[in-house]
């Protein structure tokens, strides 16, 4: 099909733009042959016209398809051009946030300037082993490819790392040291990438600098060698680098500094230690202020230099050394301060006393003076005569700085030597994989000579890229078989011609160097006079005549020739290299030993690698005779030589490349700018990689791809059984033009453009397809309407016609009936309507009546009134006017009577003055007088009368004044009587006056009171009134509070209940965490011990080399191996030297020991779970109290007291529970103690002294132990007989020679001292647990003092209980009696359990001190019998046994001890003999063993089996460890014996289920929990190894079977893949499927149900593998683009409803083996839901709970259509997820831990096997044990 046939309306095409580089486009009408113009529409929605060039004609680009946008591999896309490299990667850097793509075999990165969480080592988990393909792209991939080819095909690798300064190098380098280091799987190797990375810090400060491109831009290239062994181990590595921008040193361009490492120390010159190198602020120094700009934000120097000192010190570099380079780096600084003085035009001379020299001659330990003369005059040679001649102030100064440039390039050089011996390896290194961190194509306004030479290198490296592109597109065509044409890509071997060749432009400045007058204008002369018009890659610009244009592979560079000459020589006067290397400085004239030294460039060893020990910036010298020759090579010569070596060694090895971008110029993260990225994709050789691939068949399918994917295109008769015939008969048919593809021997090759056009074909074919299909079912659909609409409208039609006439009817009915309701009801309403009126009538005249009436009556009402108030008026007035009238006439009355008064009176005194008047008066006075004197006379006579009757009276008087004094003095009494009387009245009186007055005033208030009663009355019924209706509503707010109350306390009940959940969870998980790391810990104890042993027999192998036929046995063994006895590593590793076949039990005592501090650690961990368990009880307390406080206050009060009550009395029963076991210790102490430990003190202090007591018994029963056998050891030299097994001690022979061979090596000592250090540990025991008891005494000391002091409480509590009412105190007392009554009971029962526990533990003691006494009188313990033991009287052992009643025991010889466990353990094969055997038999055997020797009391009998028989299980599981049946076989058994030491234990907990035969069997001398431990240890040890067998058989399956099978056939189509071709999904012979991991779970299952594994534990171990299996699926798929898909959502659901049918078959739903599936299927079901609206988003977050944010976006981002009809999430509904999630707090990280293993546990399942059944096969061997 022809190019042009693809240009039709609605086509889509890039056109070029000044903005975006490149725009798309929409074509508005098909393009005809001839057509100058184009109608685009744009996607801004405006049309344009583009013109096409009427000379070449070429159409614009096309667009690929949607479909293929965002694809891991560029030449994956069917159009390869510019534009749609440059789309592509903008849409997977911004929209997928994916930074790596591929594009053949390269990989470019793009900087995110973001840190992300994608470099874990997770994912180099993920990528190990992966191939590169099958995995996303990453530099992860690039490495494991490398990594993966260098152990495959047996050559070196390189990795070239290229790019732009800031776009990312150094970082993707480091990155692959790290993975290189993670997967060599050894830890010494992370040291050696340590110290890699360790030396970033280094070679950045002195080697990085700021730039106006970068903040830490590299101004120097590097090559590191990572070394590693046979083995493919890191062993060691290399560093060598190249062109250090020296001229940094003494120049910087404005917003640029110098190297870090000035900076760094002015930052840290007031540190105590950097006084003396005299430093300040780097403004203070002209090397570091040129580029006005000191300072980077964001960068502390000071802490940068504490990074640099902490890396030099962790690379060996001492503090000597570093003060060192930090006094040459200071001196460098003053260096560039000097200044100096003209004299003339031809010299110049320094300022006396110069400080800046000063202090560099001090600094540098040099001699003023003479260095102040060479910086000022040069020394001349000629052939006849020396002399001195003076230079210039400007000769002088650029002398300075070139002295200052060489001195730092020495320092350089010097630092990369002692990195590179700090990271040297004396192991013999077997191969290398090199990792290339260089500068990328550089193009700047001015470029320079560093330009210049970078440049030079990067095309030196672009033609080894094409070389090598070349070679592969070439390999791949003649591996197809397909014809071979020469491919036309752009060959830069002319450009490299023009630089390096004869007469080059390096060759030229090599020349003008050696020339004594050459300058720079006269070598640019010499450039335009020698290939100006003569290369087509050199130019001259218009306007310079000091510049030079050359035509690069990435684009035209103009360089400035000023300073080519200067930069090129790199002149430095030799006499000051001569004062230097005089200099008192040690470290100074190191710097210049290179100069003296001469070792070739090119030497390479044996095996044909260039040595790369060395790592100077520039290659080293020739012979040592050529010294002052070599010295003068240039600069571009050095470089020309390091790069041609740099060439070879990678033309040595197979390249791999990584191309970093940086995408934008601002470190904006995920911004990406367009003319940015196309100027590096073209430096970076990336669009020359698309053109080369483009050039010949770039898209490439294998025959089954192309038929699954284009299946629709062909019909049925086309489809034959051979699928390459059936492709290429469908390929002629669709594209014409056979020289488009061509077929290969497995694939087929399209030129660009042809899969696109395929895809159209598809697509259209879909189309039409899907049209049809549409067109049909909606005719259907249709259909299917019109007949039920027909059918519903015949229905509604006959029930409305029915209706209308059921309405009709109706109607009729109505009508009659309302016309009858009408008739009477008109009557009823005016009859109504009559009797309204008449009544209103009536009403209206009674009340006109009645309003008349009472007129009148009020009119005669109002006049009566008037009548009376006139009556009355008028008679006021009458009496008013007479009153007046009467008032008026007696005032005249008055006045005219006193005026006649005045008159009369007037006239009575002049009456009285005359004579007349006393005459008159004196007549009225003798008249008077005489009168007076017959009235004296007449008196006269009556006093004589009177007299006499005086004188008679007398006497009557006297005695009647007698008779009146008694009668006087009694009425003075009674007056007396009544002055008192009367004061009685008159107070009476006062007293009745005042109460009247009191009466008043209180009728007055009474009279107030009652008013105001009245009034109160009124107020208080309206109050009440009020009140009433208050109530009310504060009873119906009341019944809302209750009913509120109640809600909130369900509520808090529910949040507590929740609350409660979790925590409970909280502790499970924390329990399950401590678990975890308890199985970890023991996980890594066993993998060390392996490791011990491995290393312990290499060197046993290495040291010593045993005779032949000369094999030792051990003479060591003895009853230190128990598990009270253990030895340091320390002094197994001294013994190593000495002792060269020790046996595998040697390590048994240390195993023991560790397994026993294993188990007081879980010990301690219970209790610490206790604790917070009382903590959770505690919290639910209050919760209750909180919950009761919400009631009403007597509630309140009655709960409060009522639970304080309970909680005394709990209190006081917990107080006489610790009283009663104080009481219990005390009698336990007074029954057992000894007289010498009754010194007086606290009871707890006595309890605990004993126990110190005893545990010195038992060390010199010990001390005891060791003599005794001691003396055995000597004592049994005759009665040894041999045997072959080393390991057993028990025959006399083999105990006679390994004595004899002790004492011929000296063994008999080193045992001695062995047993020395064992008392000494165990003194050493004593001790610690002598202290450990002391602080026990001292806690329950203070247990005792808190619980006098809540006693204390208790009884204040009980005192307020006291005030309760007597019915809640009666309560209260019966409640506290019965739980006093309760607590007393539990306390006497747990008394009891305790007593009988006591005495079974004195009852074994008492046999066991019993035991030891007859040993030590009997003095050989070996030679006892079963019936001696038996006869002894203090054994508890029944004598009366029927003869013929089996005990279900076995009885064995102890020297049948180690024939028994060979076998029955070491040479047991599960597929042999095991299959027909009872489940569980070894293990019922060896139980039965350790009955019979418990049976004896023989401790050292059930020691030494118990101890062979773990060692044997350890020793088969390293043998074959990888066998999944041994593993299972050997669990099963392991858990079976844990299970018989359990249940036979004599534990109440696990003699529940026995019957009363197995009570029998309990074990009745030895508490073997330590050794149930120790077992449950080693199963846990077995689990974790069976889990990692069955991961190793599993992993190959999942990714295959999960992922890339098609289970449902047809649903997946397979997109166009690229260069690197994906794992296809189409099933192939060898390919995994579905239900080869369905038949290798049968496999499994049946295997451990066939072995008898505890179903609890089945379960555990399917939990386990389903969580591999969807945690390896899930990772795969969140690392596989071409994975996240619609169908491939499917195809994983329907994989994982066939796993749980699987557990569904197998009845495993309820072992938790489905919750681990549920991130899988939650990332299928997201792969399947709509993802477009809030409402997906909101239902996404929901049913996503399972998968972290990090999980659930990264799929979304890899969401790839697989067809046309799909579409991709959009960046605002992923964000709009995010922004949903953004409060969710999960784990940050991306992937799953494969490598997890749930913590195990052992649930006790007991036996109802009854021992004395079980009959032993023949076939085990085992004919020298009998039963019992």
């Amino acid at each position: 099909m022809a190019a042009s046939e693809l240009y039709t309306k609605f086509a889509r095409v890039w056109i070029p733009d000044p903005e975006e580089v490149w725009k798309s486009a929409e074509l508005l009408k098909d393009y005809k042959p001839g057509d100058k113009v184009l109608l685009l529409h744009l996607e801004e929605g405006k049309d344009l016209e583009y013109r096409l060039d009427p000379k070449t004609k070429e159409l614009p680009h096309l667009r690929n398809p949607d479909i293929l946008v965002g694809e891991n591999d560029l030449t994956a896309l069917s159009y390869l051009h510019e534009p749609a490299v440059l789309h592509n990667l903008r849409v997977r850097f911004i929209d997928s946030k994916l930074i790596y793509t591929y594009c053949g075999i390269v990989l470019v990165a793009i900087n995110p300037y973001e840190q992300l969480p994608i470099y874990g080592e997770d994912i180099i988990n993920a990528y190990s082993g992966q191939n590169m393909g099958d995995m996303d792209p990453h530099i992860f991939a690039v490495a494991e490819e490398a990594y993966k080819q260098m152990a495959r095909d047996e050559r070196n690798q390189s990795i070239i790392v290229s790019g732009e300064s800031g776009a990312g190098k150094t970082v993707s380098a480091k990155y692959a040291m790290r993975y290189f280091a993670t997967v060599s799987g050894s830890a010494s190797e992370a040291n050696v990438e340590e110290k890699v990375l360790a030396s970033n810090p280094i070679m950045e400060s002195i080697g990085n600098a700021k730039t106006t491109r970068n903040d830490n831009s590299s101004r120097f290239g590097k090559y590191i060698e990572i070394g590693f062994d046979k083995r493919y181990r890191i062993i060691g590595a290399n560093m060598r680098t190249y062109l250090l921008e020296k001229s940094r040193v003494v120049f910087q361009a404005e917003e640029e500094r110098n190297y870090h490492i000035f900076y760094q120390l002015c930052a840290s010159a007031k540190l105590p230690e950097f006084k003396m190198l005299r430093l300040g602020n780097a403004n203070d120094f002209n090397y570091t202020k040129q580029g006005g700009s000191p300072m980077i934000e964001g960068v502390d120097d000071a802490k940068e230099m504490a990074h640099t000192r902490q890396a030099c010190t962790l690379l060996g570099i001492s503090e000597s050394y570093q003060m060192g380079i930090f006094r040459i780096l200071a001196g460098i600084l003053h260096l560039g301060n000097v200044g100096f003085t003209s004299r003339d035009a031809d010299s110049c001379t320094i300022p006396p006393k110069h400080e800046p020299l000063c202090i560099f001659c001090d600094l540098m330990g040099v001699d003023y003076e003479e260095m102040c003369h060479w910086l000022c005059h040069r020394k001349l040679a000629t052939a006849t005569e020396t002399y001195i001649k003076p230079i210039s102030k400007l000769q002088a100064t650029n002398a300075r700085d070139a002295l200052a440039k060489h001195i730092y390039a020495k320092l350089f050089n010097w630092i990369v030597d002692h990195v590179n011996q700090a990271l040297h390896s004396a192991v013999k290194q077997h191969s290398f994989i090199g990792v290339l961190d260089i500068y990328g194509f550089e193009t700047f306004e001015v470029n320079s000579f560093e330009q210049f030479c970078i440049n030079y290198a990067n095309e030196k490296l672009q033609q080894q890229f094409n070389m090598h592109v070349f070679k592969l597109e070439q390999e791949e065509y003649m591996k197809e078989q397909i014809p071979w044409t020469l491919i036309d890509f752009y060959d830069n071997q002319p450009c490299i011609n023009l630089i390096e060749s004869k007469l080059g432009i390096l060759d030229l400045l090599d020349e003008e160097c050696k020339m004594p007058k050459g300058t720079d204008d006269t070598w640019a002369q010499k450039l335009y006079n020698t290939h100006l018009n003569k290369c087509t890659l050199f130019e001259k610009p218009r306007l310079s005549n000091k510049a030079f244009i050359i035509q690069h592979f990435a684009d035209k560079v103009e360089y400035q020739c000023e300073g080519f000459l200067e930069k090129n020589k790199d002149t430095v006067f030799e006499e000051q290299i001569k004062v230097l290397k005089s200099s008192k400085f040690k470290m100074l004239p190191e710097l210049f030993q290179d100069d003296e030294k001469a070792i070739s460039p090119t030497s390479a060893t044996s095996s044909g690698r260039t040595l790369l020990t060395r790592a100077p910036a520039k290659p080293t010298k020739g012979r040592p005779g050529q010294m002052a020759k070599e010295h003068k090579k240039t600069v571009g010569h050095q470089f020309r030589n390091s790069l041609h070596l740099l060439m070879e060694t990678l033309n040595a090895t197979t390249p791999h490349y990584v191309r970093c971008i940086k995408p934008n110029d601002f470190k904006f993260p995920f911004t990406f700018d367009e003319k940015r990225a196309v100027q590096q994709l073209r430096a970076c050789g990336v669009l020359e990689t698309i053109r080369i691939s483009a050039a010949g068949f770039p898209s490439r399918w294998t025959y089954q791809e192309f038929f699954s994917r284009y299946r629709v295109l062909m019909k049925q008769k086309d489809v034959l059984s051979d699928r390459k015939q059936t492709c290429k008969n469908v390929l002629e048919k669709l594209i014409l033009d056979k020289d488009k593809y061509q077929f290969g021997k497995t694939k087929i090759f399209f030129r660009a453009g042809q899969v696109a056009y395929l895809e159209k074909l598809r697509a259209d074919k879909l189309r039409a397809a899907c049209i049809r299909i549409q067109k049909t079912i909606r005719g259907w659909l249709l259909r299917k309407k019109y007949l039920r609409m027909r059918k519903a409208a015949i229905t509604v039609q006959r029930y409305v016609r029915g209706y209308q006439a059921r309405c009709y009817a109706k109607f009729l009915r109505r009508t009659k009936a309302a016309t009858i309701i009408q008739k009477y009801w008109r009557m009823y309403v005016v009859r109504r309507r009559y009797k309204i009126r008449r009544a209103a009538t009536i009403v209206l005249q009674s009340y006109l009546r009645g309003f008349l009436a009472r007129n009148r009556y009020r009119k005669i009402l109002r006049e009566h009134k008037a009548v009376i108030i006139q009556k009355w008026v008028r008679g006021w007035l009458a009496r008013t006017h007479y009153k007046r009238s009467m008032h008026a006439i007696i005032y005249l009355q008055c006045c005219f009577r006193r005026m006649m008064a005045k008159r009369e009176l007037k006239k009575l005194k002049i009456e009285a003055r005359s004579v007349e008047r006393y005459k008159k008066l004196h007549i009225g006075m003798e008249n008077k007088i005489m009168q007076l004197q017959r009235k004296v006379d007449e008196q006269n006579k009556d006093y004589k009368c009177l007299m006499e009757k005086l004188t008679n009276l007398e006497g009557i008087y006297n005695s009647e004044t007698e008779k009146l004094r008694s009668d006087l003095e009694r009425l003075q009494l009674s007056e007396e009587e009544a002055k008192v009387a009367t004061g009685r009245v008159l107070s009476l009186q006062e007293e009745i006056a005042k109460l009247r007055k009191d009466l008043e005033q209180t009728r007055s208030e009474k009279k107030y009171i009652e008013e105001h009663a009245d009034r109160y009355k009124q107020e208080t019924e309206q109050l009440v009134s009020n009140l009433k209706e208050e109530n009310t509503l504060l009873k119906q707010e009341k019944e809302s509070l209750n009913h509120r109350i109640v809600e909130q306390a369900k509520e808090m009940t529910e949040t507590m209940e929740k609350k409660l959940v979790e925590e409970t969870k909280q502790l499970e998980l924390d329990l399950n965490d401590e678990r975890l790391r308890y199985q970890n810990l023991l996980n890594e104890f066993s993998r060390l011990e392996e490791r011990y042993d491995d290393l312990k027999e290499e060197m046993t192998l290495m040291v010593h080399v045993p005779k032949p036929g000369h094999k030792r046995t051990d003479s060591t063994h003895s009853s230190n191996e128990s598990e009270y006895t253990f030895s340091s590593e320390i002094a197994e590793m001294e013994d190593i030297p000495l002792r060269t076949e020790e046996p595998t039990e040697k390590k048994v005592p240390l195993d023991m020991s560790l397994f026993l501090k294993l188990q007081k650690r879980v010990t301690e961990l219970e209790q610490e779970k206790q604790v917070m368990q009382d903590e959770l009880d505690r919290k639910e307390e209050q919760v209750l109290r909180s919950k009761a406080k919400e009631e009403e206050r007597p509630q309140i009060r009655g709960a409060e007291l009522e639970y304080e009550s309970l909680k005394r009395q709990e209190l006081e029963s917990e107080n006489k529970k610790l009283k009663n076991e104080l009481n219990e210790l005390r009698k336990a102490l007074s029954e057992k103690s000894a007289p010498e430990v009754t010194a007086p003190g606290a009871p707890a202090y006595r309890v605990l002294m004993e126990q110190l007591t005893s545990v010195s018994e038992e060390l010199d029963v010990r001390k005891e132990e060791v003599l005794i056998l001691r003396s055995q050891l000597v004592s049994q030299k005759e009665a040894i007989q041999p045997k072959d097994d080393k390991n057993t001690m028990t025959d006399s022979t083999i105990l006679l020679e390994d004595v004899q061979k002790m004492k011929d090596k000296g063994e008999i000592a080193q045992a001695y001292i062995g047993l020395k250090e064992t008392n000494r540990l165990l003194e050493s025991q004593l001790q610690s647990q002598k202290r450990s008891h002391e602080n026990e005494a001292e806690a329950l000391r203070g247990e005792i003092q808190s619980l006098k002091e809540e006693n204390n409480r208790q009884q204040q509590l009980l005192a307020q209980n006291l005030q309760l009412p007597p019915e809640a105190r009666i309560e209260a007392s019966l409640q506290h009696e019965i739980t006093r009554l309760t607590n007393e009971n539990l306390d006497l029962m747990e008394q009891l359990e305790k007593q009988d526990k006591t005495v079974r533990k004195l009852k074994k003691q008492l046999k066991v001190f019993a035991k030891k006494i007859g040993e030590l009188e009997v003095g050989q313990m070996e030679n006892i019998s079963p019936g001696q033991i038996i006869d002894e009287p203090i054994r508890p052992v029944n004598i009366p046994r029927k003869e013929k009643d089996f005990q279900g025991m076995l009885e064995y010889k102890k020297e049948d001890e180690q024939k028994l466990v060979k076998n029955l353990i070491l040479e047991l094969k599960p597929r042999g003999v095991a299959v027909n055997l009872i489940p569980g038999l070894p293990a019922y055997i060896l139980f039965m063993c350790v009955r019979h020797a418990d049976y004896l009391n023989d401790d050292q009998k059930v020691r030494s089996l118990l101890t062979s028989t773990i060692n044997s299980i350890k020793k088969v599981l390293k043998k074959r460890g990888d066998d999944f049946e041994t593993v299972s076989f050997w669990l099963s058994n392991t858990c079976r014996f844990l299970h018989c030491l359990k249940q036979y234990s004599g534990e109440e907990g696990f003699m529940k289920h026995n019957t009363s035969r197995q009570n029998e069997h309990c074990l009745t001398n030895f508490d073997l929990a330590e050794y149930r431990q120790v077992l449950s240890d080693l199963a846990i040890q077995i689990y974790q190894q069976l889990v990692r067998v069955l991961e190793n058989i599993l992993q190959p399956m999942i990714v295959s079977g999960m992922l890339e099978h098609e289970t449902i056939q047809g649903v997946s189509g397979v997109k166009p893949t690229g260069l690197r071709k994906r794992t296809s999904s189409i099933a192939d012979e060898g390919t995994y499927t579905l239900d080869s991991i369905l038949r290798q779970l049968n496999s499994f299952h049946s295997v451990m149900c066939q072995h008898g594994m505890d179903p609890e534990l089945i379960k555990q171990v399917v939990k386990q593998m389903f969580y591999i299996v969807g945690a390896i699926t899930l990772n795969n798929l969140l690392l596989r683009k071409d994975m996240c898909s619609w169908s491939k959502g499917m195809q994983i659901r329907y994989n994982v409803s066939q796993l749980e049918e699987w557990l569904r078959d197998k009845n495993l739903m309820n072992s938790g083996a489905k919750e681990t599936l549920e991130p899988l299927i939650q990332a299928a079901q997201l792969l399947q839901v709509k993802k477009k609206t809030d409402d997906d988003a909101e239902a996404i977050c929901s049913m996503c709970n399972a998968l972290t944010t990090a999980q659930i976006v990264k799929v979304l981002n890899l969401y790839t259509p697989v067809n046309e009809f799909e579409e991709r999430v959009s960046v605002s509904f992923i964000r709009t997820i995010q922004m949903r999630l953004r409060d969710r707090k999960d784990s940050p990280q991306l992937l799953m831990d494969a490598k997890h293993i749930f913590p195990v546990t052992f649930p006790f399942n007991p036996s109802s096997l009854a021992l004395e059944t079980i009959q032993i096969p023949a076939s085990l061997g085992l004919g020298f044990i009998s039963r019992v």
